[in-house]
């Protein structure tokens, strides 16, 4: 055989190689969630001072309006005080020890163990939230009011999603009226959809224990939601600027009897309902998200809480919500910066695309925002999946596309190992010396699973192939998957008898 065989025989050999890793499923994923953040820090030392020390005023000095009777003698008792306005306030001794003694690190549980996972620290992971009115429909494209099936519909699509690593109900079903329905069915669809962590809010605090009671069915008995408390309930509890609301303050009561995680969220809107500079805006929400704080532990310290401070932006020459932007991505960042530097468990938001399309402006705007909160190292980043038209609808193509938009979202996080191996110094060697390529060689066949991830949504063909196979774009591409993934994953994830047990006490609508 001459030298040319053995060279084409070569290259042809490293390419069948390579053609046959590349045709199997990967061994590993290469940006698995819970990857560390922190990277990104748009405040300095000193800026988080100036920042944290204002908040501490503004909760010693100007405090908390309308705060409920039984909020307020609690905290009362335990130093706070009532100022000659009637506002609620927190000396800043007071404040610092309810931090030092706050739930730092806790697991959030899925009813399967594959699914926990521990907040606090330095681990990120993406998941869902808000309450859409409204769906993108599979079939026409456009936006309907969204519906119980399509929640659960949204929930078993979440089911298969690796990056979306627990599931808060993302719309709202407006076919289910009555508020008490609609907690009930919200809370069976979940169960019904997931074995995923999930999220739900509720209406008011006399929802919260028939809730709890449809959950200890689903797991076999009295009490075993208690013991592992796979759901976390979404509250509200101040009315920005500076006020208690007296309702969620009683569904935050009622959540903790019943041992259920609490996620503390403070929405505020810049030049609305917060100051319009990004410093002021920090400020105002750090000392709204402490006061939250100061809530649960006033009555129980160390209660299981997400630190949530969503700083939300709004267009100031109109009035708009803007979910998409520089500036609520670069707020959210320094939000998860700041509870980070708390040390809790921290919450924020991003990928809240105003784009009504799944178009270059909705992957603009998720990107933007995915990136800078995961490497700022939120521990719990929100309406990541799905979320369009400014929270007010939710697609179940963009659920896909963010889906991988975040695989690639925790490799950056993940970062260059840089050891012997990764070094590649044997690798050139053998290179120069050898074929003058790396194609088919071990170090590279190696790294090719271990280092890289492989979109099964974005196209990387050449455009003549693209062209040969349809043309098809994005949309279509996750229109026609999310389509397949609906027709053959239909979990019920409930045993018959528990099934039963559910319908016989509560009004199931799906």
């Amino acid at each position: 055989m001459n030298t040319r065989s053995r060279s084409r025989r070569g290259k042809q050999s490293s390419r069948e190689a390579m053609h046959a890793l590349r045709s199997k499923p990967p061994e590993f994923d290469p940006c698995p969630p819970g990857q560390l953040g922190g990277q990104y820090r748009p405040l300095s030392n000193h800026d988080i001072d100036a920042i944290y020390q204002t908040a501490l005023r503004i909760l010693e000095e100007l405090g908390m309006g309308e705060s409920p009777d039984i909020l307020t003698e609690q905290a009362v008792s335990k130093g706070a005080f009532v100022n000659d306005k009637g506002r609620l306030c927190f000396p800043a001794t007071m404040v610092e020890d309810v931090i030092a003694n706050a739930c730092k690190r806790f697991t959030y549980y899925g009813r399967e163990s594959k699914h926990d996972f521990e907040l606090g620290g330095d681990s990120t992971y993406f998941g869902t939230g808000g309450a859409a009115v409204q769906t993108l429909d599979l079939d026409t494209g456009t936006y309907r009011a969204s519906t119980l099936n399509d929640l659960y519909d949204f929930a078993r699509l979440t089911d298969t999603l690796n990056n979306v690593s627990w599931f808060t109900r993302c719309c709202v079903a407006t076919d289910v009226p009555n508020n008490f329905e609609l907690d009930i069915n919200t809370a069976y669809a979940l169960l019904l959809g997931t074995t995923k962590p999930v999220g739900t809010s509720f209406f008011i605090a006399e929802h919260v224990e028939p809730v709890v009671r449809m959950f200890d069915m689903a797991m076999g008995g009295a009490g075993k939601f208690r013991q592992r408390p796979f759901c976390k309930a979404h509250i509200s509890p101040v009315i920005s600027p500076l006020r208690y609301g007296a309702d969620a303050v009683e569904v935050t009561l009622a959540c903790m009897k019943q041992g259920m995680p609490i996620n503390n969220i403070v929405a505020a809107q810049s030049g609305a309902t917060s100051p319009a500079t990004i410093a002021g805006m920090l400020t105002s929400t750090l000392a709204e998200t402490l006061a939250a704080l100061l809530m649960v532990n006033v009555f129980q310290p160390g209660y299981p809480m997400i630190f949530s401070n969503w700083p939300l932006v709004i267009d100031l020459r109109t009035g708009a919500f803007a979910g998409g932007g520089g500036e609520i991505s670069l707020l959210n960042a320094a939000s998860a910066q700041l509870s980070n530097w708390l040390g809790l468990p921290s919450g924020v938001a991003c990928s809240m695309a105003d784009a009504k399309a799944v178009d270059a402006q909705m992957g603009m705007e998720k990107a933007m925002s995915a990136v800078a909160t995961g490497l700022a190292g939120g521990n719990m980043i929100y309406e990541s999946s799905g979320m369009m038209a400014s929270l007010l609808g939710a697609s179940f193509e963009a659920f896909l596309i963010d889906d991988e938009m975040l695989s690639h979202v925790y490799r950056m996080m993940r970062g260059v190992e840089v050891n012997e191996e990764t070094l590649g110094y044997a690798a050139i060697c053998e290179a120069v010396a050898g074929e003058g390529h790396f194609l088919g060689g071990q170090h590279t066949m190696a790294a090719m699973q271990r280092d890289h991830f492989y979109p099964k949504l974005a196209d990387r063909q050449d455009p003549r192939t693209w062209e040969g196979m349809g043309k098809e774009d994005l949309w279509q591409k996750a229109n026609r998957q999310a389509r397949e993934i609906l027709s053959t994953h239909q979990p019920r994830y409930l045993s018959t008898v528990a099934d039963q047990k559910i319908k016989n006490e509560f009004v199931v609508k799906l």
